[in-house]
């Protein structure tokens, strides 16, 4: 995980926000933006700008967008909201108000991993033409 964001106590039941965070689950982080603009749901709203915290939080740590992807996304029911309404022969009926919580962790692209790795494996041999390099004992 390198960065992470949470919005908690979202209106709308975690049931309706789930079709929405499967859509772009384990996405690239500009493949799950185009995803959620053509989305027609009402958690994408909520959902996108979460993701935007949280890239906003990776680019803190010196991060680019193109390297990221969501690694995880989860969410989790919250506290219902409890309303009553006026029934028939003088009772009242409860309204559960659902809402919940979102989690995002996004984590480096494989291609970017590798990247990394290809140039930490150039820079010893660098280091050793350099004269850089560990000395033998002779």
């Amino acid at each position: 995980m390198i960065a992470k964001a949470q919005l908690r106590f979202v209106k709308g039941s975690a049931r309706k926000i789930r079709q929405v965070v499967d859509l772009i689950r384990y996405a690239d982080v500009g493949k799950a933006f185009a995803i959620l603009t053509t989305v027609n749901k009402r958690g994408s709203r909520e959902i996108a700008k979460l993701l935007k915290s949280a890239v906003s939080n990776a680019k803190n740590k010196g991060l680019q967008e193109e390297d990221l992807y969501i690694s995880r996304i989860v969410a989790d029911e919250a506290a219902r909201w409890k309303r009553y309404r006026a029934a028939a022969f003088g009772r009242a009926t409860e309204i559960l108000k659902r809402t919940s919580h979102i989690t995002i962790e996004l984590d480096l692209n494989q291609h970017y991993q590798k990247r990394i790795a290809a140039e930490q494996a150039k820079a010893p041999k660098l280091a050793k033409r350099r004269g850089h390099g560990a000395k033998s004992k002779s």
